[in-house]
């Protein structure tokens, strides 16, 4: 019986916290991908003409698709740390660990993505 709520344990607490910030920042991600394909797509450059014209000065053109992309790689670099981190929280790898992310018991492992006779590389799975 005690294993069904060791989920429950004040030890992993700090496990959960990271999981927490890591699937929020999945999500953000997610937005933000959203919102530059849907600015791509809107944006679609008019037909360039024959004639030329005289560009504008340095600084005046559109911040606005070098911004989100600065902010796409912020997020991933921010998840790939999260990701991280979260793998040597966890207590032992290749297996499922329980945690409470608030409703119920969720699972969290780290499993082996490389041949036993390679450097370890591991990838992160999260069941909510």
């Amino acid at each position: 019986m005690s294993t069904n709520l060791d989920y429950l344990d004040p030890a992993l607490q700090p496990l959960a916290d990271k999981l927490q910030a890591y699937l929020q920042t999945e999500k953000e991600l997610q937005r933000a991908e959203v919102k530059a394909t849907d600015l791509t797509h809107r944006n679609q450059p008019a037909p360039t003409p024959i004639d030329y014209e005289q560009r504008s000065a340095a600084g005046s053109y559109d911040q606005s698709h070098e911004e989100i992309r600065l902010s796409l790689q912020h997020l991933r670099d921010e998840l790939d740390q999260l990701r991280q981190e979260i793998i040597t929280l966890l207590p032992v790898h290749d297996e499922w660990i329980k945690v409470n992310l608030g409703y119920g018991p969720s699972r969290v492992g780290a499993f082996s993505t490389t041949p036993a006779d390679a450097p370890a590389s591991y990838e992160l799975r999260v069941v909510v």
